[in-house]
């Protein structure tokens, strides 16, 4: 047969079986199904709101043992009016709710001890993650926000920015999530991004002005020390308490009764060889006494303010994070400058917007000079112990795409890369598997969201439209099977049951859930605006991707899968 016939003849059987692989599998994203996703999706707005009219439900803590029939205590600031907050709740809540309360009021100072941990008192409506997590999140609330604005629901979107603006006055910081426990940190900055999501849609110049003080304030609390690395111009995570972490004490245990931190010490015992090439292991864990050392704690609290707890990204189970200067934070500090400057463009002020400027230009160098692998092609995070960037693949790597900091090289190289991280279920998060919940199988809403959004950014919409159908179809599909929308998957099976493979932190997957909801509703927007304009065949996987789990054909469009 001549070449030319071959060739047309596996044209027709590559359509051919495209065709019948959209025909057997080509509805889970069809418009009755993607309806029913989005409007179990609606409702969880109100679900998974807690405010002060009902913190009989947003005070008890899952994570902490708490005897039954004692109130569960809410912390109000220091400096708040107490007497004022005491009389709202009064004529706001019902008597039987107020007696399951103790309002309480913290100590002075920005990280003052508690006798019993609680919750900490925020003025505003709040959308929580779901399952253990009942509480007002740093950076779940931004990709929460995202989807809420994606739904219409703007006022609660607002009234998110509200409480991080009430947080950064009252409490010194944006918090890891408002309860005692928390004090000592924050998570990753998504501030000006959410800031900027309201003010798009309100055009409220004086509410703009009014967060520009909370914005200045939390720039700070990341840009000096401890949170600066000397000499390097970038910033690390680092958690301001001591010791073990209260919520890991109280929930994260396994069948046996063992907390992580029992996990962890069995695992230096038995293995140890095992951080060899990460770390030095005398520094996390005294092999004599069999205890882990304060280092230790210091490195798994700060893994904790970074958001990926826990994952080997950082050395083995992460603590050796405070010697790092990470790719993901400092993109979002980049990209907290650059809105920082159109802030006050939009504001007027151009001799404040020159030095958010400056400070992006100066932050894009270090980044390039530290944090760039230009023979990997790879973004990498920074030892600054050793000097050396570690070569561990992460899918914080498409987040100076998200950022708008990479060039369009770097893009182009991070973008040729993206075979080691798609799977058919989407964005893998790292490319190895080592039992951690932030690494191989498991695939993340906010990272599909970063690294999505990151590609498109760089024109690379064939590859955004893949992942955002990929990651898309497992969520209908573990809905339909389940009932429910749950905190991570894994997508190397498309599978939400991934108790099995998780050896350290808590195992369990989280239904609700906000971040996942927000990531369903947004990659849909996206795809469906590039459907508008763009053939099928543009979805399918290039040669070296692995295909779908399904095959998605018919996208609905949002204005017939409103919820109700």
């Amino acid at each position: 047969m001549p070449a030319r016939s071959r060739s047309a003849l596996f044209v027709a059987l590559a359509v051919a079986l495209g065709a019948r692989a959209a025909a057997q599998d080509g509805d889970l994203l069809a418009p009755a199904r993607v309806a029913a996703v989005r409007a179990y999706i609606k409702s969880g707005w109100t679900t998974l709101t807690r405010s002060t009219r009902d913190l009989a439900k947003a005070a008890p803590d899952p994570k902490m043992p708490h005897a039954a029939g004692r109130p569960w205590p809410v912390y109000v600031p220091a400096d708040e009016d107490r007497a004022r907050i005491e009389s709202a709740l009064k004529s706001s809540m019902a008597a039987a709710d107020l007696a399951q309360i103790e309002l309480r009021t913290l100590g002075a100072g920005t990280r003052p001890a508690v006798s019993e941990h609680g919750l900490l008192y925020l003025p505003r409506p709040y959308v929580v993650p779901g399952g253990r997590f009942n509480e007002m999140y740093g950076w779940d609330s931004y990709f929460i926000q995202v989807g809420l604005l994606e739904d219409g629901e703007t006022e609660r979107a607002r009234d998110m920015v509200e409480n991080f603006l009430y947080e950064i006055e009252h409490y010194g910081t944006i918090l890891n999530a408002n309860r005692t426990y928390y004090l000592t940190r924050s998570q990753p900055p998504f501030l000006t991004e959410m800031v900027l999501g309201v003010y798009q849609r309100t055009q409220d110049r004086e509410w703009l002005r009014r967060a520009r003080p909370a914005i200045d304030a939390y720039y700070r609390f990341w840009t000096t020390a401890p949170h600066l690395v000397p000499g390097t111009g970038l910033s690390r995570y680092w958690d301001f308490g001591e010791g073990p972490a209260a919520e890991v004490l109280g929930d994260e245990k396994d069948a046996q009764g063992r907390t992580h931190y029992d996990r962890i010490r069995e695992y230096y015992r038995e293995h140890p060889d095992a951080a060899k090439g990460d770390y030095d292991l005398d520094r996390y864990y005294e092999r004599k006494r069999d205890r882990l050392t304060d280092l230790f704690y210091k490195g798994d609290r700060s893994m904790r303010e970074s958001g990926f707890d826990p994952s080997n990204r950082f050395g083995l189970f992460n603590v050796d994070i405070v010697h790092y200067a990470p790719v993901c934070l400092n993109s979002l500090l980049y990209r907290m400058e650059t809105e920082a400057t159109e802030i006050d463009r939009i504001l007027g002020d151009e001799a404040r917007a020159a030095e958010w400027r400056r400070r992006a230009q100066a932050r894009r160098d270090a980044v390039n000079k530290y944090l760039w692998d230009e023979d990997a092609g790879l973004y990498f995070d920074y030892d600054f112990e050793t000097g050396k960037r570690r070569h561990y693949e992460f899918a914080t790597t498409f987040y100076p795409l998200w950022a708008n900091l990479a060039n369009p090289t770097q893009a182009r190289r991070v973008r040729d890369n993206l075979k080691l991280f798609e799977a058919p279920g989407g964005v893998l998060t790292s490319t190895r598997v080592t039992g951690n919940q932030w690494d191989a199988p498991y695939g993340w809403a906010p990272l599909q969201m970063i690294a999505v959004a990151g590609l498109r950014r760089y024109g690379f919409d064939a590859d955004a439209d893949r992942l955002a159908r990929k990651f898309l179809g497992v969520v209908v599909a573990d809905f339909e099977e389940h009932g429910t929308i749950v905190e991570k998957y894994d997508v190397q099976r498309g599978k939400s049951d991934v108790e099995a493979g998780i050896k350290f932190g808590y195992a369990a997957n989280q239904i609700g859930f906000g971040w996942t909801n927000a990531a369903f509703l947004d990659l849909l927007s996206g795809l469906e605006r590039s459907t508008a304009r763009r053939p099928a065949a543009h979805f399918m996987a290039p040669p070296g991707h692995p295909p779908a789990l399904s095959v998605p054909g018919r996208i609905a469009l949002r204005a017939s899968a409103s919820g109700p």
